[in-house]
């Protein structure tokens, strides 16, 4: 996986031609990656780092919890979904319109909600480190690009596999309309999906695009066909001659028939210890397959590391001013 090309199983055929500098197809319920090209180029993500953020707001905060936007969420850059400054909204609503329309103004909201744009940038980063997207480097929780934003497809295809199995994220990529509620003077309007394969390429369960001037076009989705579970990323691709949405379901094709042909896997998604020692679960699944082994339990203890610390520190003291006494013992002499 650490391959600078195009990597598929031996005697494969070789995947579609696209666009995309990097990509990697995956078995969406068992992590192997079935091809991939330059799955650990470091890539500018645009909107895909919203699965990240997403991410963070399923593990942090309750679906029905309420959350009332300030001027400055309501005032970013867009895309927006058209939040109301000092409206009040439930964060599974506000997760709708991070994942199905790309709002800016609900990734700053969720930002401020969750202690501000640097404390919220430390979180993504810290959970990305845990699951094993070592690439990673949120920069904005928005994907708007800024200095030293980073990932790969291999890193985003690790989000979105741990992504995936959270409910409340699964739910809100793979709905394709929302009704967004009445707020103020502002009437109720629908928010449709921006993923042009839901409810067009067959078994689509969702997924989210990106674009920015400097990314360019990225994309993650997955889909289900004959029991099996294959998602895509694709980053830095370009709509022509052919559109992004349609290169992922080439690949996607071509991942359903890797599988059908029972390929062997070029690699495997591994989600890695966390910075306590202890593993990170692939969630829902009790046996941990892909998860690190925990590192061994420290017998000596963070207690007894200080207490010799301290010892060290009275010897050294003590050797000084001895060694000072000494010396000034011998000028007055």
């Amino acid at each position: 996986m650490a391959e600078c090309d195009t990597v598929v199983p031996k005697n494969a055929l070789n995947p579609p031609d696209v666009t995309s500098a990097s990509w990697v197809l995956q078995d969406l319920d068992t992590g192997a990656v079935l091809a991939a090209k330059n799955p650990h180029a470091r890539q500018r993500p645009a909107s895909l780092i919203k699965t990240l953020l997403a991410l963070v707001v399923v593990t942090e905060l309750k679906p029905e919890q309420v959350i009332s936007p300030t001027k400055e969420d309501a005032e970013q850059e867009c895309t927006c979904v058209g939040i109301v400054a000092g409206g009040k909204y439930t964060v599974d609503q506000l997760l709708h319109g991070l994942l199905m329309h790309s709002g800016n103004d609900v990734a700053h909201t969720f930002a401020t909600a969750l202690g501000g744009v640097d404390a919220t940038l430390g979180k993504m980063n810290a959970l990305a480190a845990k699951i094993g997207a070592t690439d990673t480097r949120a920069a904005s929780p928005s994907g708007l690009d800024a200095a030293g934003m980073s990932t790969s497809a291999y890193d985003l295809s690790v989000v979105f596999h741990y992504a995936m199995k959270q409910p409340e994220f699964a739910k809100a990529v793979g709905t394709k309309e929302f009704q967004w509620p009445a707020m103020g003077d502002k009437p109720s309007f629908p928010v449709y999906n921006d993923n042009k394969l839901l409810g067009v390429y067959p078994g689509f369960l969702g997924g989210k695009t990106g674009f920015t001037d400097d990314a360019r076009h990225t994309y993650v989705g997955g889909a289900a066909r004959n029991g099996k579970r294959i998602a895509v990323v694709t980053m830095r691709g370009e709509q022509r001659p052919t559109r992004i949405v349609d290169q992922a379901s080439k690949l996607l094709d071509y991942g359903f028939a890797l599988e059908a042909s029972k390929a062997e896997p070029v690699g495997q998604i591994v989600y890695k210890a966390g910075t306590n020692g202890k593993a990170i679960p692939d969630p829902q699944d009790n046996s941990t397959p892909n998860a690190a082994v925990a590192a061994p339990e420290d017998r000596f203890g963070v207690v007894g590391w200080i207490l010799t610390l301290v010892v060290a520190l009275i010897i050294v003291a003590g050797f000084t001013i001895g060694h000072f006494r000494r010396k000034a013992a011998a000028q007055g002499s």
